[in-house]
């Protein structure tokens, strides 16, 4: 029985790279808008990162990470990269929620985003 051999050189099918490129696309989608969301005027951020007491800088500044984080995950060589940034930012708002703001019913979103985030991470680095 002949043995079977996969490379890296075998082409894709169309199916591998969807099911490699629609989650990646959706995580970019999805923290590229909620990053720009923390830039707008009359955001809902604004009175949360108030009360978490770092102010408008730390606000920014996660945006901002958030949106570094989206565009790596479109590139192949730093997906994984991405994937760890948008992970610890949604660990750190976990921790926020529980221990800064004790207001820890609101603690499984981000946790629940942290799990997606892993298992599209892991995905991408198994080269799926």
């Amino acid at each position: 029985m002949p043995e079977l051999r996969f490379s890296a050189d075998e082409p894709r099918s169309r199916i591998d790279t969807l099911t490699t490129w629609m989650p990646r696309v959706a995580v970019a989608i999805a923290f590229l808008s909620i990053g720009y969301s923390k830039f707008e005027a009359h955001s809902m951020w604004i009175r949360t990162f108030n009360e978490i007491g770092l102010g408008d800088w730390f606000r920014y500044f996660t945006g901002s990470v958030q949106m570094l984080g989206a565009a790596l995950v479109l590139i192949p060589r730093t997906c994984v990269i991405g994937i760890s940034i948008l992970a610890s930012t949604m660990l750190g708002a976990a921790l926020i929620w529980i221990f800064v703001l004790h207001q820890p019913g609101n603690a499984p979103i981000p946790l629940l985003v942290l799990t997606a985030l892993v298992v599209v991470g892991f995905s991408a680095r198994s080269g799926k």
